[in-house]
């Protein structure tokens, strides 16, 4: 049915006929409708295409935190739960070799879970944010869609987490959401456990795979140079090719593994500072999950105490995230 008013039609009536004005009052019913119509529409339109991308959305977990706070252990845990493989974020692990001093996960801790992104770059090359983001937009591709698995990125290079999934030009937020969990520990009781933990990784042979890779006129700003044990053992390796006195070694030894110790504990620092910047200034939801009674305690008492405070808390935040 046609509501509206021709000049003809309404020329021929008298400017009080009530036909005339129940016409006029239809023209603007009808316009009203075909407006609020097309409102509608577009609003369903929208919502619809807004519900259809979180539901077409894939899920991934990041484990944030700074060194010597168990992260990799975390990320083992979450990944023999759920079904889920490991993408390395450290961008000093990305490196062939020196797996002591980079402190890469033991083949052995690993639990079969497949790690990505971990001891695959030649030494000398350059690795950047941009590398990161292309490397491992990849291999979220496979483990999503042809593995049908989770990623669980983890890694203490928060500048490369953040240029991945802060990046205007790709389309990570588009594609995925996302779960933070946070792995802290109390900073007196921190610096504490990374003393310890150089002091192991000396232990375990630290020196020597030092001595047997370091070349005379390494650039320690590039590749794998730049990780921490690196460029602080220069000088006493220098002294072990020209001294002799063994107690002059012993004391630039002593003194590289202290500076090693401290560099470590600014690069905690550094790190805890950019997760504070991704919550307050980026507005990141991220759970936090308090790991200081584990580093605290010992043995069969840590054992304990993580599965109580950090794993299970860890599977329950995730679970909601998966089913949610």
């Amino acid at each position: 049915m046609e509501f509206a008013v021709s000049s003809m039609t309404a020329s021929r009536l008298p400017m009080s006929s009530p036909l005339l004005a129940r016409m006029r009052k239809w023209s603007i019913i009808r316009s009203s409708i075909q407006s609020t119509y097309s409102t509608l529409a577009a609003i369903i339109t929208n919502t619809t295409g807004r519900v259809e991308n979180q539901v077409n959305k894939k899920k991934t977990v990041f484990i944030l935190g700074a060194t010597a706070t168990g992260k990799s252990k975390l990320s083992v845990d979450l990944a023999s739960h759920f079904d889920a493989e490991i993408i390395n974020s450290d961008k000093i692990q990305v490196y062939k070799g020196l797996d002591i001093v980079t402190n890469k996960i033991p083949e052995d801790n690993r639990k079969g879970i497949p790690h990505h992104l971990l001891g695959f770059m030649d030494p000398e090359a350059d690795f950047t944010a941009q590398d990161f983001c292309n490397h491992v937009c990849k291999a979220m591709t496979h483990i999503t869609e042809y593995n049908g698995r989770v990623p669980i990125i983890v890694g203490g290079s928060n500048n490369f987490i953040r240029a991945l999934v802060e990046d205007p030009h790709s389309s990570f937020k588009a594609n995925y959401d996302s779960c933070f969990l946070w792995m802290d520990v109390a900073l007196p009781v921190l610096y504490k456990h990374v003393g310890k933990r150089v002091d192991q990784m000396v232990k375990a042979g630290l020196v020597d795979e030092v001595r047997e890779t370091a070349v005379s006129g390494s650039d320690y700003t590039r590749g794998v140079w730049r990780a921490i044990g690196l460029p602080e053992m220069h000088e006493f390796y220098y002294a072990e090719k020209t001294m002799s006195d063994e107690n002059t070694k012993k004391m630039l030894l002593d003194a590289a593994i202290d500076r090693i110790k401290e560099n470590t504990c600014r690069l905690v620092d550094a790190q805890l500072g950019k997760i504070d910047r991704m919550i307050h200034e980026l507005g990141w939801k991220i759970h936090r999950i308090d790991a200081t009674c584990v580093v605290e305690k010992s043995e069969d008492e840590a054992v304990e105490a993580w599965n109580k405070v950090v794993l299970k808390p860890s599977i329950e935040i995730v679970r909601g995230f998966l089913e949610g």
